[in-house]
């Protein structure tokens, strides 16, 4: 409690601490005891992902810090405080709001009335069945088609989902994995139809097959052809289109099943490390492409770890490109991230609070300096975001863009003791664990065995034990909850006709196609997956324009690369 003595303010350090006294201490290296006088609320507290904190930071948890081999400074080597010389001082990252739903055109108009309410780059979710290859009248699709993203079958649709927008202008983010590169041969086709320079195109397709396998299991084939397919796209990416990222190497879905901060960074690098080794040991120099591959990652809640998190990967990739690969440019040993809030940090009880979870989240993403970045919806522990609250989400960024000017100052959580402290502790950790990947014989290893899937599913059934203990405090759900259990929320609604006119189109394309031709080009494809060094890129751009089905071209290739199975156990 304060009491005044003439001008000055003095406390009881049982309470809030002494000032003078706290100096005193330290002074005398007896601050530890000096600190734990005072109560706290609970006997211990860690970072989300664990890691101890303490109650003060102070020059001696950073004293180990070397400014220029850790540090640095921004746009230089082993970017820390970011890929950038200028960051968000040349211009803002890229909102990238996440959109797909129902058929090409739906989306479509999405896309439009995004990029009319400000948006500067466009991010595509595919619906369920073209994510795991089917075509939209194969009856594993029944019920599925446009449910949880747009429904996307062949060169048609592609040509209705970019239709009045300049792919020169806009960059493109594609969320596909076991069939990007079927999507990308679309999305290239439709490129080459308008004459677009490739020089000039930009964007991503995520293509992240190794995260499939240990966190959302969306896979066709095993993990030797699904990595050719990979090590193709980087391949034609790198030799024919500059500014694109053939790859979005992704720990948001690790996190999404469940893992920690620590197993997102560490496992996310391991799988960098599995795609180097794939692209270099086809004889592609490492400075021909590296600079080209992306990252993605969550934006938690807890701020300064998260903030921790995204200057720790970069320090840790720069060091792996250079010194496990040999890069000589400084541009291969940048990192360069898009970042998305946390979608299973949202709640369907008060879900108007997910709009400050949110807010929240993007900052951390903002200050931990990502390049792009998406918001989710405050309805989506629901359904697909509706207009209304893809809106509030963009505001959310262009608000944090244009209000509250964290962008004015480069990096302005470096130098804090805490974020500091917390940078190397997680950078200490997540080099522990690749080490030890290392020792089970290498990524794929431990991924075909999975070791990596287990250490997330038991990390996944703890923080639901916490959540469920109240341990892991989610306001409005385990702590300071309502008995309003039906919120008025206006939810998505997915229009009756969706699976009849993508039903309709895909008819229309089989039957005004040259069947014959299809048959030869495939026959083609199928010869070229059976020599391990073709590429088969070249192959699926010429399958699509002559209008073969993404189902088509999957089920053609099944005979050859086979069907993957999870582990035993798993």
């Amino acid at each position: 409690m304060g009491s005044q003595r003439g001008d000055a303010m003095t406390y009881d350090p049982e309470t809030v601490g002494d000032v003078g006294g706290a100096r005193r201490a330290w002074e005398n290296g007896e601050l530890a005891e000096f600190l734990g006088r005072a109560g706290e609320r609970k006997t211990e507290f860690t970072t989300a992902s664990g890691l101890p904190l303490k109650r003060l930071y102070t020059p001696e948890d950073v004293a180990a810090v070397d400014y220029a081999d850790d540090l640095g400074f921004p746009g230089a080597f082993p970017f820390t405080r970011g890929p950038y010389p200028t960051m968000y001082r040349g211009r803002f990252w890229t909102m990238r709001q996440i959109a797909g739903y129902g058929t090409a055109e739906d989306t479509n108009e999405r896309f439009r009335y995004l990029i009319s309410q400000g948006q500067t780059g466009l991010s595509i979710d595919f619906d369920m069945p073209t994510l795991m290859g089917y075509d939209s009248d194969h009856p594993m699709a029944r019920g599925e088609v446009g449910r949880e993203g747009v429904a996307i079958d062949t060169l048609a649709d592609m040509r209705l989902l970019f239709e009045d927008i300049d792919l020169e202008e806009i960059s493109v983010s594609m969320t596909i994995n076991p069939t990007a590169w079927i999507l990308f041969a679309m999305y290239l086709a439709v490129a080459e139809e308008r004459g677009n320079d490739p020089h000039l195109l930009s964007g991503t397709v995520q293509a992240d097959i190794l995260k499939e396998y240990v966190a959302q299991r969306e896979w066709i084939y095993p993990v030797p052809p699904s990595m050719r397919i990979v090590r193709d796209v980087i391949v034609h990416a790198a030799r024919h289109l500059p500014r694109y990222n053939p790859i979005s190497i992704s720990g948001y879905h690790i996190s999404e099943a469940g893992a920690t901060a620590v197993q997102e960074l560490s496992f996310t690098m391991a799988h960098a490390i599995s795609y180097l080794e794939l692209v270099t040991s086809a004889g592609v120099d490492i400075d021909d492409f590296a600079s080209r591959l992306s990252f993605f990652f969550v934006a938690q809640s807890d701020l300064f770890e998260e903030v921790a998190k995204f200057r720790a990967a970069r320090r840790i990739w720069a060091r792996i490109v250079r010194d496990q690969f040999g890069a000589k440019r400084p541009e291969s040993c940048r990192l360069r991230f898009h970042c998305q809030t946390a979608a299973a940090s949202l709640t369907k009880r008060e879900p108007l609070n997910n709009i400050v979870r949110t807010t929240l989240q993007a900052l951390a993403a903002i200050l931990g300096g990502a390049q792009s970045l998406h918001c989710n919806g405050y309805d989506e522990a629901y359904a697909i975001p509706t207009e209304e609250a893809m809106r509030i989400a963009l505001r959310t960024q262009q608000i944090i863009a244009e209000e509250s000017r964290v962008g004015d100052v480069i990096d302005p959580l470096g130098g804090s003791y805490l974020v500091e402290s917390l940078t190397n502790e997680l950078e200490a950790a997540a080099w522990a664990t690749l080490e030890r990947i290392a020792t089970l014989g290498g990524t794929i290893r431990a991924v075909e065995d999975g070791v990596l899937q287990r250490e997330i599913g038991d990390s996944a059934f703890r923080i639901q034990q916490d959540r469920t203990s109240g341990d892991q405090v989610v306001v409005g759900v385990n702590k300071y909850r309502t008995e309003d259990t039906a919120p008025d929320v206006e939810t998505h609604r997915i229009r009756p006709d969706v699976e009849e006119r993508q039903r309709r189109r895909l008819d229309e394309v089989r039957e005004g196609r040259d069947q014959a031709a299809v048959d030869h080009l495939m026959a083609s494809l199928v010869e070229a997956a059976g020599r391990e060094g073709d590429d088969l890129i070249r192959p699926t751009i010429a399958l699509v324009i002559a209008g073969a089905t993404m189902g088509e071209i999957v089920d053609a290739l099944r005979p050859v690369f086979g069907a993957y199975r999870a582990p035993a156990g798993w």
